[in-house]
């Protein structure tokens, strides 16, 4: 048996497939609204390994200052709209397309907020409409940076 690397050691990429695989357990569970925070989480996580490759690719800040940076944007709407949209500026095809991601992250963390805010209690047909949205997000964030990157559902 091998032993678990803790979390924290994790990769941004394995953090996002590690809360995937939990909120499949968690739908199975029909714990609608955990599981909707769960999506919305990895799909967090999704743009926190997007910023961390742009800064990689273009620049030589270390990750302690990109880190600092990714406490500023403050959630997935911060991160698109300071970090990654104006990041993809010199490459029209990218920044259309986190241009274009920016309304499915709207429409993730209004759903998330009013769970974690207003404790809004979500039903299934909602939580397979925020989970689809997430995997959206997530796939055509990642794959800019790693095309053969495929988000993995554990079945039920």
């Amino acid at each position: 048996m091998t032993a678990r690397r803790p979390y924290e050691e994790l990769t941004d990429l394995e953090k996002v497939q590690k809360q995937w695989h939990k909120l499949s357990g968690l739908h199975t569970r029909e714990e609608w609204s955990a599981a909707i925070v769960r999506a919305a989480t990895a799909a967090e996580i999704a743009a926190n390994f997007a910023v961390r490759r742009e800064f990689e690719l273009n620049s030589e800040f270390d990750s302690e200052f990109v880190d600092s940076l990714l406490r500023w944007a403050n959630g997935l709407a911060g991160k698109l709209d300071r970090l990654l949209i104006p990041l993809s500026e010199t490459d029209k095809t990218k920044n259309k397309k986190m241009k274009a991601l920016k309304k499915v992250a709207g429409e993730i963390n209004t759903k998330r907020n009013a769970i974690a805010h207003q404790g809004e209690f979500c039903n299934e047909y909602e939580a397979k409409t925020a989970i689809a949205q997430a995997k959206e997000f997530i796939s055509t964030l990642v794959q800019i940076y790693d095309p053969k990157f495929v988000l993995k559902t554990r079945k039920p």
